[in-house]
């Protein structure tokens, strides 16, 4: 089956075709214009609709749900929006599910279904959000700011410090600022993998004990090439995780 997959976020939604485990054809829309100028994206939609046997979406942005699900329903192929009610075979051992976000149990689905438990996922977005998988099921997680927050809070918050590019980020070397902005690009970079680094060692200790077993770490989202070179060697980096899991629950 070939699913038209979409995952709405804060700023992009991510969309692409999965079959057979693959993702193809993927690509970003504005989740404002999803907003503000439905009738455009329609358009885009529609085209990819029309190759698709089918379609299924996470959000978190829930004021886009209604406009994408109007364009969707203008065919009649089957339509899945995942939520915490139909994500099996992913079992959910958490006290409030619909709290959940859907990006995060497609996330889980994902890991559970192509790659092994216990997992962690780690997404790298606007928001970092760690998801936890054991053998019981998916676990809850941690919720932190993205390398993109922090970097507009700085500027935003203070009166001389400037904002950073996303290029600032990547690859940062030394480990003594010699200027205001090589001093921040050390605080955010470093201080972004060091924040990770610190999280991901509590909840492998955690999962050690419970599991028996070292974690599977993966990572996705758009920030990860902000990491530190060490992150290389100890996590999976998979490009399309959420798509594939929103296509996992369709299969």
């Amino acid at each position: 089956m070939k699913t038209l997959c979409i995952d709405i976020g804060n700023t992009s939604t991510h969309y692409g075709f999965v079959e057979n485990a693959q993702v193809s054809h993927a690509g970003d829309l504005s989740t404002d214009a999803l907003l503000k100028d439905p009738v455009t994206v329609c358009a885009s939609v529609e085209a990819l609709l029309a190759e698709a046997d089918g379609s299924a979406y996470c959000s978190v942005v829930p004021a886009a749900n209604a406009a994408l699900e109007n364009i969707l329903q203008l065919n009649e192929k089957p339509c899945l929006h995942l939520t915490a009610q139909n994500c099996a075979p992913l079992a959910i051992n958490y006290p409030k599910p619909g709290e959940i976000g859907e990006d995060r149990l497609a996330n889980a689905l994902a890991a559970r279904t192509y790659f092994g438990v216990p997992a962690i996922v780690i997404d790298l977005g606007t928001a970092v959000t760690f998801d936890i998988i054991s053998s019981k099921g998916y676990e809850g997680g941690i919720i932190a700011p993205g390398i993109g927050l922090m970097t507009s809070y700085l500027h935003e918050q203070t009166a001389l410090l400037p904002k950073l590019n996303p290029e600032d980020l990547i690859q940062v070397e030394g480990a003594i600022g010699k200027s205001t902005h090589q001093a921040m690009q050390l605080g955010v970079a470093v201080g972004y993998s060091g924040m990770l680094n610190a999280l991901c060692d509590r909840v492998i200790g955690e999962l050690r004990k419970r599991e028996g077993s070292e974690p599977l770490i993966l990572t996705t989202g758009g920030s990860t090439a902000n990491l530190t070179s060490n992150w290389a060697n100890k996590a999976e980096f998979v490009p399309h995780l959420t798509l594939l899991g929103l296509g996992a629950a369709c299969a």
